[in-house]
């Protein structure tokens, strides 16, 4: 492939990237701060949901030893 020929298909690649990059719909403040509150909430839920399963395996495998 030609040095030019490279040089269009990036040009090309980016253009497109460029065209892309108009098609997002970005968020509002309000609804940003909604969902990572909601993504904070239920990533402490499972947390506390894990390490309790956990902690119950635990002792039940701790009374059959």
């Amino acid at each position: 492939m030609s040095d030019e020929a490279k040089k269009t298909e990036k040009t090309s690649w980016f253009q497109g990237l460029k065209a892309e990059f108009k098609n997002i719909s970005w968020p509002d403040r309000k609804t940003l701060i909604r969902e990572t509150i909601t993504v904070t909430v239920v990533s402490v839920v499972l947390g506390v949901i894990i390490a309790a399963l956990d902690m119950v395996l635990q002792y039940g495998i701790n009374f059959l030893v």
